[in-house]
């Protein structure tokens, strides 16, 4: 049975747990990039039904990860909120290279 997590840093080290394979974050960091870059592309060009292509580019390859890499339930179905806050903030760690030490903290061994 899941646990119910109360606050956001409860959640944190769960959900890096669910991110444990590198390909797993891999496929999320490109949805990550891919998502920020149709919103500035929408943004700059003014052609705003490219917002639609959001959540396709974002969770189709969280999604991949999860099913083909992770073998897991992504935790969007569960905490959303949570879930996606947790992406961006992985993504950022990762881009600013201070990712490794919240693994470590969350018990994932890095391969």
């Amino acid at each position: 049975m899941a646990r119910d997590y109360e606050t956001f840093a409860e959640f944190w080290p769960h959900y890096l747990r669910e991110h444990s394979r590198p390909q797993t974050r891999a496929l999320h960091y490109i949805g990550t990039a891919l998502v920020i870059a149709v919103a500035a592309f929408a943004i700059v060009s003014g052609r705003w039904w490219w917002l639609l292509a959001m959540p396709l580019a974002g969770y189709g390859f969280a999604w991949l990860a999860h099913f083909g890499v992770e073998k897991n339930r992504p935790a969007t179905f569960t905490y959303p909120l949570w879930s996606l806050a947790s992406d961006f903030k992985m993504f950022g760690l990762w881009i600013s290279g201070r990712l490794r030490p919240e693994l470590d903290r969350a018990g994932v061994t890095v391969r």
